[in-house]
């Protein structure tokens, strides 16, 4: 049956003019506290949001107004910046600011399944307030730090095997949307996952012409959003964040590790291993 002129009419309106998304105002209460942590075989109290470290994602639509309080519980002064962080040494972590576009990405081919924040950091055994009053005092830079961390978390590392890693689930065929932040002190950062392609769609909150590759380079207190589309076989594979510099200074050369596991893997099933570059692939980095 052939379809009635009008009916014609709301089908081309809908499609010029999507239903329009109601910007609203959100309320965070964030409480700066004093926990102990055990990383590294080691363990020391350190500066959390909610009890938690990193602090938990900020979300936002586009247009969207935020009201955030923050109360400090800890003997520390606190500053509040717009990225979120407190400094970066002593950085408690507020938690990444996600700004969601009001439509679907631009540069997405197929419907995104789920988003998750990927906070690369650094992590000191040591008090991080006697590492910069330290550094402060002699004119020189902060001691190295022990670890790199994604989502502060290390990995396994050599001289403590019992250390765990973040673990990202997937499902088959889904599209994820990868928020890469490079909270590190002074270092640029390399991120990739063994096998598969990152498609990066956004750079600090600016959308990008998208673009392939198999790594993906971060200067520290940077932003990339990339796509990760799940299409290899079931199984783990393995997630890196090493340290890039062509300069002759000491920086970490720890690789963090997290793991990127397929729905329905068994945990006992070998891990797809990835090699980290070298630091200075400048190749790469360029």
């Amino acid at each position: 049956m052939e379809m009635v002129p009008w009916a014609r009419i709301l089908i081309l309106v809908a499609r010029l003019f999507p239903t329009s998304i109601e910007c609203i105002v959100r309320h965070y209460k964030f409480n700066v506290v004093l926990k102990n942590s055990t990383k590294l075989c080691s363990s020391k109290q350190i500066v959390t949001v909610n009890g938690k470290y990193p602090g938990s994602t900020i979300y936002a639509r586009e247009d969207d107004t935020l009201l955030i309080k923050v109360v400090n519980h800890v003997q520390y002064n606190l500053k509040v910046r717009e990225a979120l962080f407190g400094g970066t040494l002593t950085s408690c972590g507020l938690g990444p600011l996600s700004m969601e576009p009001l439509s679907s990405y631009p540069s997405a081919v197929s419907p995104i399944h789920s988003q998750t924040s990927h906070r690369k950091g650094e992590w000191w055994k040591s008090d991080v307030e006697a590492v910069i009053n330290e550094a402060l005092k002699s004119g020189l830079a902060p001691n190295v730090s022990d670890a790199h961390t994604i989502n502060g978390l290390p990995g396994a590392v050599s001289d403590c095997p019992s250390q765990g890693g973040y673990s990202l689930p997937v499902e088959a065929g889904k599209t994820y949307l990868l928020r890469i932040v490079n909270a590190a002190l002074n270092e640029e950062l390399f991120f990739k996952i063994a096998g598969h392609q990152l498609t990066v769609v956004e750079v600090d909150a600016v959308y990008t012409k998208a673009f392939k590759t198999d790594t993906v380079v971060i200067a520290p207190g940077q932003t990339t959003n990339v796509l990760l589309t799940a299409d290899r076989n079931a199984g783990k594979y393995s997630v890196i964040a090493s340290s890039f510099m062509d300069a002759p200074i000491a920086v970490d050369n720890k690789t963090a590790t997290a793991t990127l596991h397929y729905s329905g893997t068994i945990s006992s099933s070998r891990t797809i291993l990835t090699a980290p570059l070298p630091q200075n692939a400048t190749s790469i980095a360029s």
